[in-house]
């Protein structure tokens, strides 16, 4: 909880301004498919014409009379899909649209793209609002009630199509495909790999840390990517190296995005109201796939996000017992980056942590609802943070804190965050207080765990000397540093931070009782930094 209230005081200014993550890059003109990654813009996307999409059952029927003129009276073109799109009123009604595991798209998918962006939100409807989001469906999907939804067209996508319909056999559906595309207008943007053949998209997504692993790249663990050409789209996940496959071929150049969902457990957003997991374009590319490298001259958003996911991929992936031996935080945590701060913060508010109401009120008055509603469990303000291992330190320091919340629960983190907000509001004191106020001891045992990870897990990254970060405050991760040195592992010092463990005294006494045969150790370095 890393300078908590500065967060709580400037959010509600923040969203107003549109500074969560929704600040573009330098507005260059989008010439078209051969802008690099580092020049997209990661704004909002710019529609320009409306096309006609190649895959509708009609054209598709055109394309094939076209090609095999015998056979097109005797081959029944049926849909496989519909296009439609979805206007969810409240975050539940968006969450049950995402749990139908389709791919949500916020913008229209058959208009050509004037300039790319990370996110786009209808002019129709309000920006307080969610916005339509557009998905691809079985053509015997059956719509969940009370979702206003529209079919926008009925379509024919063969690889959907079962193998076994009489007639189809002997027909090439990507000359198919290709004629469709000619007959529509969009023959510029059919451009197979080889002639009259399509590929599968692959690749590898990597990111650098210039101070680790010798600069080399280092893949961009299990993150979703989509690519699509209209209502053709694919998704998958990069592996722990950053390589990644789809299962959908194609001929024309399909538009690919990263989209921050962890497979591990995970989503760093968000890009607009409501949408839990942030999205980064890579603009279109070759069917056969594109690799991308992200270092610290790419986009901004770009690169903190990746960084931010590959610590975080890391630490989930560190807390199993052969290894940290620790809590993993809460399954669907919500991490934000915000780049108009240096805070960061482990509110954990998604996942139950209700800060007083009255405290929260006083503090920021009509925005205290707001707050609460966005529901972020950690945030992470990038201000200031320009390298690898600055993120990647904050990330970790963060997660800390959220593997100590799935152990102790909300009642201790209720008091936590309280201590925090009351020393900055009632008291005048920056971040943390001065150790004196009630409940004290709840940031004192939270705080020392938290650096005490932080400094670890930067020693065991880039090597050398034991950090020290923290250990100018009135609470001491010294403590843990030195009972790690001296075989009380981070694994053994987290069996000690149980709910009831709310001040130093307490955290003496339950490693006392776990470790008796170490309580000389444990005494020595308690005397060592008494108050």
């Amino acid at each position: 909880m890393k300078k908590f209230t500065p967060f709580l005081s400037v959010i509600p200014f923040l969203l107003m301004l549109g500074g969560c993550e929704k600040s573009a890059s330098p507005d260059d003109p989008y010439p078209g498919d051969e802008t690099p990654v580092e020049q997209l813009s990661h704004g909002m996307i710019e529609l320009g014409e409306k096309l006609e999409d190649p895959y509708s059952v009609d054209n598709v029927t055109k394309a094939l009379f076209n090609l095999y003129p015998t056979k097109a009276g005797r081959v029944d073109i049926q849909p496989t899909n519909l296009y439609v799109r979805f206007l969810p009123e409240t975050e539940e009604q968006y969450d049950a649209l995402a749990g139908l595991d389709f791919e949500l798209i916020d913008h229209p998918v058959d208009y050509r793209i004037v300039k790319e962006g990370d996110y786009y939100h209808d002019p129709e409807i309000d920006e307080e609002k969610i916005t339509w989001q557009y998905c691809v469906v079985p053509d015997n999907f059956v719509f969940p009630p009370g979702i206003r939804y529209e079919i926008l067209d009925r379509c024919y996508i063969a690889e959907n199509s079962p193998s076994t319909r009489a007639g189809m056999d002997d027909i090439d559906w990507d000359a198919v495909e290709a004629e469709a595309f000619r007959i529509t207008g969009n023959e510029d943007l059919y451009c197979p790999p080889t002639k009259g053949s399509s590929a599968t998209p692959e690749g590898r997504i990597t990111v650098i840390d210039e101070e680790y692993a010798g600069g080399k790249p280092v893949g961009l663990a299990e993150v979703k990517v989509v690519c699509n050409s209209f209502v053709k789209i694919a998704t998958t996940y990069t592996d722990r190296d950053g390589y990644y496959k789809m299962s959908r071929k194609y001929g024309s150049r399909p538009r690919y995005r990263i989209i921050f969902r962890n497979k591990i457990g995970f989503d760093i957003g968000f890009n607009l109201i409501l949408i839990p997991a942030s999205m980064s374009t890579l603009g279109k590319g070759p069917a056969e796939g594109m690799d991308i490298t992200i270092d610290q001259n790419s986009d901004k958003n770009l690169f903190r996000r990746s960084v931010v996911s590959n610590a975080a991929y890391e630490y989930y992936s560190r807390c199993n017992e052969d290894d940290m031996d620790i809590t993993r935080p809460t399954k669907g945590l919500r991490i934000w980056l915000i780049g108009g701060l240096s805070a960061s913060s482990a509110p954990m508010l998604k996942h139950g942590a209700c800060i007083d109401n009255s405290l929260i009120g006083k503090y920021l008055g009509l925005f205290a609802s707001l707050v609460k509603a966005f529901l972020p469990d950690v945030t992470i303000g990038t201000k200031g943070s320009q390298t690898f291992k600055d993120l990647y330190l904050e990330t970790i320091h963060e997660l800390a804190h959220a593997s100590h919340f799935a152990k102790v629960g909300t009642t201790f983190w209720d008091k936590y965050v309280k201590y925090v907000i009351q020393s900055f509001v009632f008291r005048g004191f920056e971040a943390y207080g001065d150790g004196t106020g009630e409940d004290a001891g709840y940031c004192e045992v939270g705080e020392m765990w938290a650096y005490y990870i932080q400094n670890k897990m930067h020693n065991e990254r880039y090597g050398g000397a034991m950090p020290v970060a923290g250990s100018s405050f009135w609470f001491h991760p010294q403590i843990f540093s030195y009972l790690d040195e001296r075989g009380i592992s981070r694994g053994m010092i987290f069996k000690a931070l149980d709910g009831d463990v709310i001040t130093r005294d307490k955290l003496r006494t339950k490693l006392l009782s776990l470790y008796p045969e170490k309580s000389d150790i444990i005494t020595q370095v308690f005397e060592r930094y008494a108050k």
